[in-house]
């Protein structure tokens, strides 16, 4: 059984109490993975170490490089030749269905780091790959959705010994947990589960919400609508451009969602 990686003790001198007392603590991992594809480097990414599997899938499935769990032949962890004990290198094979990589992946889903456009004329290039949800008749009542704080606090278990993680969780209609992941990163956190739903062949998430822990960004919501998930959640606000994303895309938005409290940036017809 692989050794958990997911955080490192280190000793530290703690004031409060007993002032300059030293003691032991938990640090959340954070760690380089390199992702190549038909064994050529396309990326590394700073992540907490574990599901590493699925942070991949969902990386590629998010960027457009993949449509589903098939259009991958292998996925192997190759051997790191500075530090093998990392595991920190993977190599996915992509069966020759696969969009793959090619001159269109820097901005086929066109991040907020873009240059030369504007919010309305990105929002348009992510429609010409993942348009607008057509589906306006779920509902979600309150009560579900403020059950869903409690639910993603549970499952974060390097979050109870670090606090220093961030969480996605995707959940049923209902509130019923599916699959939370943590990461030191938010995207990373958010591509996990979506990789777990493709690992799954749960893909479209047509019937799910997405929380996570903190706030939600543009490209959050654009992630959520390349997986097809109509309802996103988050503990805090959203940025103007996710809240202008989601309602340009058919979405519920729901922010500040705290003990029974909340604030719907898009998508009010949801929320019953």
């Amino acid at each position: 059984m692989k050794a958990d990686r997911s955080s490192r003790a280190v000793r530290i001198l703690r004031y409060g109490e007993r002032e300059g007392s030293r003691s032991d603590d938990q640090l959340a991992a954070e760690e380089p993975l390199e992702l190549r594809v038909n064994g050529v480097p396309l990326t590394v990414m700073m992540r907490t170490p574990g599901h590493d599997r699925e942070l991949v899938l969902g990386f590629l499935f998010g960027e457009g490089i993949i449509r589903n769990r098939h259009e991958v032949n292998a996925l192997n962890t190759v051997a790191n030749g500075e530090h093998p004990h990392l595991e920190n290198v993977i190599d996915v094979q992509l069966a020759a269905s696969a969009p793959g990589v090619d001159a269109r992946w820097q901005r086929n889903f066109v991040s907020a780091t873009s240059c030369g456009l504007c919010g309305v004329s990105t929002i348009e290039a992510i429609h010409r790959s993942a348009p607008p949800i057509a589906n306006s008749e779920l509902r979600v009542t309150p009560d579900v959705l403020y059950g869903l704080e409690a639910r993603l606090r549970a499952e974060q278990a390097v979050f109870s010994r670090t606090g220093g993680l961030h969480a996605c969780g995707l959940f049923t209609l209902e509130g019923d947990p599916v699959a939370v992941r943590e990461d030191v990163g938010r995207h990373n956190a958010v591509d996990k589960v979506i990789g777990f739903a493709a690992e799954h062949e749960l893909l479209p998430l047509e019937r799910h919400i997405l929380m996570v822990s903190g706030r939600t960004s543009f490209e959050i919501v654009q992630k959520a609508l390349q997986a097809r998930i109509p309802i996103l959640a988050a503990i805090s606000a959203p940025s103007s451009l996710a809240r202008d994303l989601a309602q340009a895309s058919n979405q519920t938005l729901i922010g500040f969602l705290r003990g029974r409290q909340l604030n719907v940036y898009a998508g009010r017809q949801r929320v019953d």
